[in-house]
């Protein structure tokens, strides 16, 4: 699988099969509301690099990103400035990284905080974001009896999604 069939579901799915997830309008609220009480501004910039990866529906990278925020704004952005907004956006919960792929998502319901775990299958590129605190706090239990601190958990299973399994 190339990094560009990455695909993500719509929805956020947690452990007990529950969903939510916000968009549009409510979404880039609550996104400025969490940087707000994080004490950083929410810039122009950062505002339209946060709708750009909303609009994606594949993880996107900072290059792909900077391509269209440079459309956007009529001016060319370098991918490194993208990528200090995406850190911010990650140390802020308002996007996740797709670790084996070198791209983000945005986090459809950043008010809450969990572990990121992926489900990406290796077949047709789905990546499914689930929330499962319980087995979170083992994979975390097991990393504390040993003196490990987690700084930012992702466990990312590669496998093969129920629909290319049918």
């Amino acid at each position: 699988m190339d990094e560009g069939q990455l695909t993500t579901e719509t929805q956020h799915m947690h452990h007990d099969g529950s969903a939510h997830h916000h968009h549009g309008a409510q979404l880039s609220a609550l996104a400025r509301d969490v940087l707000d009480k994080k004490g950083e501004r929410w810039t122009d910039m950062r505002a339209t690099v946060f709708e750009v990866l909303a609009g994606f529906t594949t993880p996107a990278s900072a290059y792909d990103i900077a391509d269209r925020v440079s459309t956007a704004r009529g001016k060319r952005i370098a991918p490194n400035s993208i990528y200090r907004i995406l850190d911010l956006f990650v140390a802020t919960n308002l996007a996740k990284r797709v670790e084996v792929a070198n791209a983000f998502v945005v986090n459809s319901h950043p008010g809450c905080v969990h572990d990121c775990i992926f489900l990406i299958c290796d077949e047709c590129g789905q990546v499914t974001h689930v929330d499962n605190d319980r087995f979170a706090a083992d994979v975390r239990g097991a990393g504390e009896t040993l003196g490990f601190t987690a700084n930012r958990p992702i466990i990312e299973l590669t496998g093969q999604c129920a629909q290319c399994r049918a």
